[in-house]
């Protein structure tokens, strides 16, 4: 899909590998520029890491990707970088505020020199910002760590760097509509168009939805809910027999039939539970009398039953039953979310450097 499309990579840690790690999924060719010695802060994050020594972690979000290392404050090197922009169709970075500039790498003014060109910066806390941004600091500064654990424990962050993962997956997202508006505009995009702020604040806070439209009209703060919903009953984890099951109740039908496979019937036939805001006022006795069921049998019978009549359920799987299911490579990661390709793997650090250097984007050729 973007075969065309070259994309320079300045970033690294999470949110900028992975979004430049989607555009190269989607067919772009990419190409990562690495500090020398150490390369990416990721690849020494680790154990695990693989029989090379590369760490698991830097292996997720770096295929389809050819690596040059190449030092920002040595001017040889900052003109290669500046060549490499120069036959760049987007440049995606993340460096804190001023530092590319004073190492004469403005990014507004390379966007007045080259057209044609996308930009995309990832921040912490948005571009006039200084903070360094990592995803934990994130989760807690966008509200998400205050409703998120269990409602008489502490804030808890979520199980996999989110913020990170959705700033990326935003950039990315923000990259392909300006590469679009650029392919269809019968006039060139101004600088102010090509230049994309990205932060992993914004991203984050966008990411409360109902939770912030809920404290929004009632003027009311959210506050944690464990594995259960603030609108929804019954709508979380649950135990069967023999493992921990989800019960997912989304509307009034599905409330019925639920009801019905779980043998409920005093509760099936209380009109007062017919509405949603009926359940929500008798959370308690729903949650009460619908976990002493589910107990009563293994998770794989009730989901059988609760399948055929169309109430969503699934048990709680761990990471490898899910990849067993889904596949992966330990080289590769996850097979792509989107109708992407894996040709390249992870690069080890400066492995195509002298091609690079001596032919720039003609590497690809």
């Amino acid at each position: 899909m973007l075969s065309s499309v070259k994309c320079l990579d300045l970033s690294r840690v999470l949110a900028g590998p992975l979004a430049t790690m989607i555009l190269g999924d989607l067919g772009a060719k990419v190409i990562k520029v690495e500090r020398p010695g150490t390369g990416d802060d990721t690849r020494s994050w680790g154990p695990p890491f693989d029989e090379r020594g590369e760490s698991a972690y830097y292996l997720s979000i770096n295929r389809n990707k050819k690596s040059v290392a190449l030092d920002l404050d040595r001017p040889a090197d900052t003109a290669i970088i500046l060549g490499l922009v120069a036959g760049s169709d987007v440049v995606v970075d993340n460096f804190r505020l001023g530092t590319l500039e004073m190492r004469g790498i403005d990014p507004d003014a390379v966007l007045e020199e080259n057209p044609n060109l996308i930009w995309c910066t990832i921040t912490g806390f948005g571009e006039e910002s200084p903070r360094a941004g990592y995803d934990l600091v994130v989760q807690a500064e966008s509200g998400w760590m205050s409703i998120t654990g269990d409602p008489e424990g502490e804030p808890m962050r979520a199980g996999v760097a989110l913020a990170d993962i959705i700033a990326g997956k935003d950039a990315a997202i923000a990259i392909l509509a300006a590469l679009a508006a650029r392919g269809v505009s019968s006039e060139p995009l101004s600088a102010d168009e090509r230049r994309i702020h990205i932060s992993l604040l914004a991203s984050a806070t966008a990411t409360l939805i109902n939770v912030a439209q809920n404290s929004l009209v009632t003027g009311v703060d959210a506050k944690r809910w464990g594995n259960q919903h603030p609108n929804l009953v019954p709508y979380q984890l649950f135990h069967a027999s023999d493992r921990p099951l989800i019960l997912a109740v989304g509307n009034d039908a599905q409330w019925l039939a639920a009801a019905s496979v779980l043998e409920l019937d005093d509760l099936r036939g209380d009109e007062s539970l017919r509405t949603n805001a009926g359940r929500l006022a008798a959370r308690d006795r729903i949650v009460t009398a619908v976990a002493a069921k589910l107990m009563e049998r293994p998770a794989a019978e009730w989901i059988t039953g609760l399948d055929e009549v169309g109430v969503p359920c699934g048990v709680v799987k761990t990471v490898l039953e899910t990849l067993s299911e889904v596949g992966g490579s330990r080289l590769t990661g996850i097979p792509p979310s989107i109708p992407g390709s894996v040709r390249l793997p992870p690069p080890m650090l400066d492995e195509h450097g002298r091609a690079i250097r001596e032919a720039g984007w003609k590497v690809f050729d």
